[in-house]
């Protein structure tokens, strides 16, 4: 073997050179400097170094970063090329940053990251790509971290340990000294704060706040989904504390303060596994044989007071988070599933909206304000949609709920007076869902994917959970009296400060993408204005209903929507078709619903208009936290399918072709819409190249092809707990293939 060639010494290469240079020139932008002085200021002093920067200014000229004012005398560039905003990482090492105000995002190469983190706030110098025209830029100037502390795995060597925080999007390990390391045990999965990224190291140094345990293990994952988006599972002592020691007696003292509609017939309905109940209907007829029903809303505004550690704690959390296998709530239990649940059989302070409502639907009068009620019975919704399916005729009798349906002990008979309350209620909300979507409202009815769980929260079984009539009439009066709310404070004059909840116009492209979609299988979807394209939507949502494709073309067609967020600044809900609609309805689960009852009884008593400056601000922090819940939650799902796909290694699935990149093919199996990917370099059959426009890979020599909704048999490659990734082995066509026992 020959000698290894020594490296020359004064070679080293200087880390992050341009970003360097470039915080030295705007420091002082009126200045111009030399090659000799910012070396000087980089306490560069060999003929290498000095060489490297030469080389770098002329490569930022040559990018228009910097323009020689004099023979080797060098400057800044006008600030216009400069801006600031978020940037968005990748997968694959790259990032995008979204500048406000900008319409197209700016391409970051990985090597033009300097740095910069997935969701931190940037300054990019901007430069226009060669090919293409689009926008390129570089990280000049990390202004703020969006987060420091990160999920990953950690790899201990003698005396010092790498955290691999793949998973968090980034695109470096974390170094941790052996003095920083703490209990953490080789491969657990750990919390890491990054404390440090000096000028010299490649990777950034932390240290490790808490450890979860092994990787791979159920409660670890679970544990690690939470902290990776900041999330608590638990409350500080102090909070729970206070919580504990509050006053939740149903005093005669408040009750004179409230109206009193005990004797009013309640009930709830809500799923069979419900903890809490926040919601209540009450039903009565009326002389003129109208109807008074009341929707009736745990009055969580009454324990929850302003400028308490238990109200601040609830306003970070913002919302309850829905795991496959806990729920971590805002509020603690006493408050959730005690004193604000509106349990059968028991009195309750609540915040009523009530409707005297004609036998066609129309709204006669309302009244809104604080109640206290009692409810008399509890269904589940599936209990409450056999006595919908029983289609009782008036005088209405009673309905007998079989054992197998039944949340009580063995079955049982629902008396007729609420089968009549049930039964009128369902009619009612009949025509108004039917008012809605002829006024141009969405319907979206999408499947929700649910697990079957053992003693030990390991996946059993997978189901998908429809709306039915029971869920739909929950739905209606709900949205009634959300809609009402807003519209009684929303018109008043002088305007009033108010928490809306708002949903803007569709997405042009996202539109056009999703017709062109629905063309690969079959279905007509034409965008004209903004009644037709709901038409249009809503035929293409009802056409799908039970076809294989229906969970993509549903997914993609809530992706075309723009997302929904809370705002002083109303704009109206395009997907329900309202005018004003504001979220009165879940105060124990959702922030934005106590703000409303705090705001809502303010005006009742008289109060002038709030500080929109300051609860714009909360409402934007409730939607940030309600987007990170919905993270989390998708998250968790996700474990949950690879978690329940790892015991079919050998078995063939059906499945169809629910998205196609140059890098892959995405599979949702059929029959339990887990989705996995199939790498094209897996293909070997041919060499595959994306087709974009046909939405398809292509094989360069055999010309084959695997288009977005092909039905195709796959087998699991792998299934990774820890990146929460599906692998699959394409096996062919449906076509070409005959496996009569693939699942």
């Amino acid at each position: 073997m020959g000698k290894k060639k020594r490296k020359k010494k004064g070679t080293t290469k200087i880390q992050q050179l341009s970003r360097s240079i470039l915080s030295i020139l705007k420091q002082d932008p009126s200045r111009s400097f030399n090659y000799k002085q910012i070396a000087a200021k980089l306490q560069v002093t060999d003929p290498s170094g000095r060489n490297q920067i030469i080389k770098k200014l002329r490569q930022l000229q040559s990018k228009g970063q910097v323009e020689e004012i004099d023979r080797g005398k060098f400057k800044i560039v006008a600030k216009s090329f400069y801006h600031e905003g978020i940037i968005d990482v990748t997968s694959r090492g790259q990032g995008y940053v979204i500048v406000e105000g900008m319409q197209e995002d700016v391409f970051i190469k990985q090597g033009n990251l300097n740095r910069a983190l997935n969701g931190d706030k940037v300054e990019v110098y901007i430069f226009k790509r060669r090919k293409g025209g689009k926008l390129e830029g570089e990280i000049t100037r990390v202004i703020e971290r969006k987060r420091t502390e990160f999920v990953g795995t950690i790899q201990i060597q003698k005396n010092f340990a790498f955290v691999d925080t793949s998973a968090s999007k980034l695109s470096v390990d974390i170094f941790v000294p052996k003095n920083k390391i703490g209990k953490a045990q080789d491969g657990d999965k750990v919390l890491v704060k990054l404390e440090d990224w000096p000028e010299s190291a490649d990777s950034p140094f932390g240290s490790i706040i808490k450890s979860f345990g092994p990787e791979g293990e159920h409660n670890t994952e679970i544990h690690a989904i939470l902290a990776q988006y900041g999330l608590p599972y638990e409350f500080p002592h102090e909070v729970q504390a206070f919580a504990d020691q509050l006053d939740t007696s149903i005093t005669q003292k408040e009750i004179d303060k409230r109206r009193d509609m005990r004797e009013v017939l309640t009930f709830t309905i809500d799923p069979k596994d419900a903890k809490d109940f926040d919601d209540a209907l009450s039903f009565q007829v009326l002389e003129n044989g109208n109807y008074e029903i009341g929707i009736h809303i745990a009055d969580v505004s009454h324990y929850l007071q302003e400028g308490t550690i238990l109200d601040e704690e609830a306003f970070e959390r913002a919302t309850s988070v829905y795991l496959v296998d806990r729920v971590v709530p805002m509020l603690p239990e006493v408050l959730s599933n005690n004193a604000c649940s509106l349990r059968p059989n028991e009195e309750k302070y609540t915040f009523s909206a009530v409707f005297e409502i004609s036998k066609d639907a129309q709204i006669q009068s309302q009244w809104f304000g604080r109640t206290v009620t009692y409810s008399d019975a509890r269904f589940a919704y599936e209990e409450a949609q056999v006595v919908i399916e029983a289609k009782q005729d008036a005088p209405f009798s009673e309905v007998e709920i079989p054992e197998d349906i039944s949340i009580r002990e063995g079955a049982y008979k629902v008396p007729s007076a609420l089968v009549e309350a049930i039964s009128t209620l369902d009619f009612l909300a009949k025509i108004m869902r039917k008012k809605r979507m002829q006024a141009g409202a969405i319907s979206f009815d999408k499947v929700e994917t649910k697990f079957h769980l053992d003693k030990d929260n390991n996946p059993e079984g997978i189901f998908f959970k429809t709306s039915k009539d029971a869920n739909k009439l929950i739905e209606e009066f709900m949205l009634l009296a959300n809609r009402r709310v807003a519209e009684f404070i929303g018109k008043q004059n002088p305007p009033k400060t108010f928490v809306y909840r708002i949903h803007d116009e569709p997405d042009d492209e996202k539109l056009a993408q999703l017709g062109n979609i629905a063309y690969q299988f079959g279905h007509r979807f034409s965008v004209k204005d903004r009644k037709s394209t709901t038409a249009a939507l809503n035929q293409l949502l009802k056409d799908v209903q039970g076809a294989k494709e229906q969970n993509l073309v549903d997914t993609l067609a809530i992706r075309s929507m723009s997302k929904a967020i809370y705002s002083t600044e109303n704009i109206g809900h395009y997907g329900l078709a309202f005018d004003y609609y504001t979220h009165f309805t879940s105060p124990i689960r959702r922030y934005p619903d106590v703000m409303v009852h705090r705001l809502l009884q303010h005006y009742l008593d008289g109060g002038k208009s709030a500080d929109k400056d300051q609860f714009e601000r909360d409402c934007g922090h409730c939607s940030d936290m309600e987007y990170t819940a919905s993270s989390a939650e998708r998250d968790s799902i996700k474990y949950m399918q690879v978690k329940y796909m790892s015991q079919y290694k050998d078995e063939v699935f059906l499945g169809v072709i629910s998205g196609v990149t140059e890098w892959g093919i995405y599979v949702e199996i059929i029959s339990n819409r887990c989705e996995g990917m199939v790498a094209l370099r897996d293909l070997k059959e041919d060499h595959f190249d994306f087709d974009r426009d046909q939405m398809a890979v292509v094989g360069a020599n055999t010309k084959m092809m695997y288009q977005l909704g092909d039905e195709v048999y796959i087998t699991l490659k792998n299934a990774d707990l820890v990146k929460k990734q599906l692998d699959y082995n394409l096996l062919g066509h449906k076509e070409d293939h005959n496996y009569p026992n693939a699942l």
